[in-house]
């Protein structure tokens, strides 16, 4: 059956009435209602998430806003708003993807039929039912193996590379879930099950995976380094169940919806998020909206009083926040200070907040202090994903960021300056916080690192410091933030 219909768009200050918020499904958001008169109607019902309307009145179109405006969509179709760039008219969550051959099934499809067979056999053996299909076996070895390496998930050395194929992809959710479980947390906060779930699962799925560096696998290697750090004896001893919920949470959302491309991408193409949040910690602020709104759509904090999960959602923003690249000497400035005059009280909620940012800054960008197999691999996925941008900036005329031209840089050139203006400063000043082992370590495999890399750099002494002296003005400017792998501006 088709539908010709013209659906208006709620007004944002109009409150969304109450039987709709009730409903289950909920749509992205768009600023015109042209997204609905342009594509074939078909296209809607593949969209996550669904639209809700009235029975008595069909032509009213109601959306629920959840703090952000988003756009999702499987079959490269983004609006086009007046005053964009033409380069918006192709859909973020394909930016990266690459052309499968036919006849492949995709790999999206084969994780999920994994995922079903775990469920379905879980689910046999909790009602006591005997296991009829030899199809799960080969799942439920791969299975055994993830859990073994959870045993070791406080190990520096933990590869979430691996992990995350023995997971079948899912190594956001079972890693999370894992070390909720593991802090007693789901228990002490009387987390329903399900629910948890199926935030989890939302949450995996709403990072972009074609996007080489900024994926589930990158949120899940922060995840591991925060619980490393949080296993720290500072922050053992002083951290609430309440910090290391958040501390938690932030990891795992922190890049949540991540275009993959950086903010001066998103202002200089004039991209709706750029002007939502006026070009002020755009990718942040939409990461942090975009968490607050699965949280909200799966209602995980239903049982815990109004102000609790108000609270939870502020203190989760500020979290996020602190990974804008842009305000890195800020926030380094501040810990030098607190270091310098030992002035850091830990039994205060305020001071334990801001080594929670700083612990969150340092895992979000912690992969040069990684073993060199595991920190190779994300330098040249954080590198490709750069110069796609600037390969994508060349086609469209546009200035080519720092660091994203790939005629002018190496993925040695990019790490050598990364590691010296970012990442070294930052990890000096959490090891004379965090005097221990781990720090040490962390310090060694970044001086190996950047060793490695400047050995590979050709005429080492005079690109690289040209390649440095140009990210060291790159850190100045908010262009900078290209720098960050973790952020990368997110």
């Amino acid at each position: 059956m088709a539908l010709c219909y013209q659906l208006p768009v709620l007004p944002l200050d109009r409150p969304v009435p109450k039987h709709v918020l009730s409903r289950r499904g909920a749509i992205s958001f768009s600023s015109s209602s042209s997204l609905f008169g342009a594509p074939d109607p078909r296209q809607l019902s593949q969209r996550r998430g669904a639209i809700s309307y009235d029975s008595s009145d069909q032509t009213a179109l109601y959306i629920r806003m959840l703090g952000d405006v988003r756009v999702r969509s499987q079959v490269g179709f983004e609006p086009e708003r007046r005053g964009s760039h033409p380069y918006l008219g192709v859909d973020f969550r394909t930016l990266h993807s690459r052309a499968e051959s036919a006849g492949t099934i995709p790999a999206r499809r084969i994780r999920r039929l994994f995922s079903f067979q775990r469920h379905l056999l879980s689910s046999r053996l909790l009602r006591g039912a005997p296991q009829l299909n030899p199809l799960h076996i080969l799942d439920e070895d791969y299975c055994g193996q993830a859990k073994c390496m959870l045993e070791k998930v406080g190990s520096w050395n933990f590869d979430i590379f691996l992990f995350d194929r023995l997971t079948n992809g899912n190594s956001l959710v079972f890693l999370t879930f894992n070390l909720l479980n593991q802090y007693g947390l789901i228990e002490l906060f009387q987390l329903d099950m399900v629910k948890l779930r199926r935030f989890l699962v939302l949450v995996q799925e709403d990072y972009h995976n074609q996007n080489p560096y900024h994926n589930a696998v990158h949120a899940a290697d922060v995840t591991q380094a925060m619980h490393c750090y949080l296993k720290e004896p500072k922050l053992a001893e002083s951290l609430t169940s309440f910090d290391i919920l958040l501390g938690l949470l932030a990891a795992a959302t922190h890049d949540l919806d991540h275009p993959g491309v950086n903010q001066p991408f998103l202002i200089k193409t004039n991209h709706y998020l750029a002007a939502l949040y006026r070009n002020t910690s755009v990718l942040e602020n939409h990461h942090w909206r975009s968490a607050v709104g699965l949280l909200r759509e799966t209602e995980l904090f239903s049982n815990l009083p109004a102000e609790d999960s108000l609270s939870i959602e502020r203190q989760l923003g500020s979290l996020i926040l602190a990974t804008d690249i842009s305000r890195q000497n800020e926030y380094l400035s501040r810990f030098r200070t607190h270091l310098d005059e030992n002035d850091l009280s830990l039994g205060n909620a305020s001071h334990r907040h801001f080594v929670l940012q700083m612990a969150l800054k340092c895992a979000d960008i912690c992969n040069p202090c990684r073993p060199w197999e595991l920190s190779k691999q994300w330098s040249e996925k954080v590198t490709e994903e750069f110069f796609h941008q600037g390969d994508i900036e060349k086609k469209h005329k546009l200035e080519i960021s720092p660091l994203c031209d790939s005629e002018a840089n190496t993925i040695a050139s990019v790490q050598i300056g990364f590691m010296t203006y970012v990442v070294e400063p930052l990890f000096a000043e959490w090891a004379r916080f965090s005097d221990t082992r781990l720090s040490q370590t962390m310090l060694g495999h970044l001086g190996l690192n950047k060793a490695s890399w400047s050995a590979m750099e050709p005429e080492a002494s005079g690109s690289s410091e040209e390649g440095e002296s140009e990210t060291g003005r790159a850190t100045e400017e908010p262009s900078s933030r290209v720098l960050s792998q973790g952020s990368q501006e997110s």
